[in-house]
Order: structure tokens, then C-alpha cells, then sequence
């Protein structure tokens, strides 16, 4: 086909493919307030009869709390947006977030979605997940509290999930923010910024 084309003088179109734009290397700081950076990422896990079990989990990055974590049987860009916006009911949205280079973060659906809503996406450099620790620690934290659990079906693996994420903001303190747990050391930045801030208590915590 390609010499045919070459011998009547006809170009073949190519389709071109879509490149994510490669975002300038953040270094990782902890940001001095709330909602500044979030970090995302995904985990994975089985239910009783060997399904998967996909988890979004969302950490605010100044103050190590689970924002979200969402377990879902697959999820799509599109749905990874809906939920964000569903966050930003409650908490309102982040002047950043923080990602791998995994197809739900860097589809169409979520690069639309964060320029309409003037959301920067730091992308971390592939196979360097250090980049991106502050979620990296968090899921260790968050595979080792829940490897107790056998998950029977898709919403039992929810409403244990949300349990363990409530408790975890709330009752674990941290060395990292000063015996703090997460949801108390949010109440002193706010604070300290000399106001409480009504969207710190995101979904109930």
C-alpha cells in the first residue's frame, strides 16, 4: 500500500498521537496550607471471588489527609472527574495535583477538566515513584492497616475502606506533624492563617 501510494505521489495521513504535555519538575515540599497540592494515585486489591478492586487515593499533601479514597471495579477518566468534582462540593479543589503518568490521569477527560478548572497536574517522571511519596507512604500505610480484611463483595470493600479513612484522619497521629493526627493538624493551619477555613471538614472528618 505504502509503495502504491509512493508511486501515484500520494502522502499517506498518519494519525498523530495525542502527547500529554510534560510538566516542569516540582520539587516535592510539603505546600503551608491546605488545598494547595493533592496527590493521587491508584491501588489495587481482590474481592472474595478474585475481582479486582481499583482504589483512588487522594492526600492532601500539607496535611497528610486522606481526602478520598474510592474503590471502584474500573475507573475511567471521565468518572476520575466526576469525583473530583464531587470533592470540590464538600472541600473545594486543590491549585495543584500530583500523578504518575497513568492513562486516568493523563486522559482527555481529566486534561480538560483541569484546565477548565485552573488545576495545575504535576506529572512525576515514569519508573520514579519518589517523585510522588507523600502517596507512596500513604498507601503503604493504607495496604498494611487493611490486609486484615477480606473483602466479601465490592461495597463491603467501601464501607470498610471509609471506615479505616475516617479513623485514619482522625485518630492516628503522625511524628511527621508534630503527634497531630491529620484532621487536627488541617485545624491548626487554619488557624494560624487566622481563619477556620469551613471547607476543612471534607466528607465528615
Amino acid at each position: 500500500m505504502d509503495r502504491l501510494y509512493a508511486e501515484a505521489g500520494l502522502q499517506i495521513r498518519r494519525r498523530k498521537r495525542k502527547k500529554v504535555p510534560v510538566a516542569d519538575r516540582h520539587p516535592l515540599a510539603r505546600p503551608l496550607a491546605a488545598n494547595q497540592v493533592w496527590s493521587m494515585d491508584f491501588v489495587s486489591d481482590r474481592t472474595a471471588e478474585g475481582r479486582v478492586i481499583k482504589s483512588l487515593t487522594v492526600v492532601d499533601d500539607a496535611t497528610h489527609e486522606a481526602v478520598a479514597i474510592v474503590p471502584e471495579r474500573a475507573m475511567s477518566g471521565l468518572h476520575l472527574t466526576r469525583i473530583l468534582d464531587q470533592l470540590a462540593q464538600t472541600r473545594g479543589l486543590p491549585k495543584a495535583i500530583r500523578t504518575d503518568n497513568g492513562k486516568e490521569f493523563c486522559s482527555r477527560a481529566m486534561l480538560t477538566w483541569a484546565h477548565a478548572r485552573g488545576v495545575q497536574l504535576f506529572l512525576i517522571e515514569p519508573g520514579k515513584p519518589n517523585q510522588n511519596a507523600y502517596i507512596e507512604s500513604f498507601n503503604g500505610l493504607q495496604d498494611g492497616g487493611l490486609n486484615e480484611h477480606w473483602f466479601t463483595s465490592l461495597r463491603h470493600a467501601q464501607v470498610v475502606i471509609e471506615v479505616w479513612r475516617r479513623e485514619y484522619n482522625n485518630e492516628r497521629p503522625k511524628k511527621a506533624l508534630g503527634g497531630l493526627t491529620p484532621a487536627a493538624y488541617a485545624k491548626s493551619l487554619a488557624e494560624k492563617s487566622g481563619k477556620l477555613a469551613s471547607n476543612s471538614k471534607a466528607l465528615g472528618y
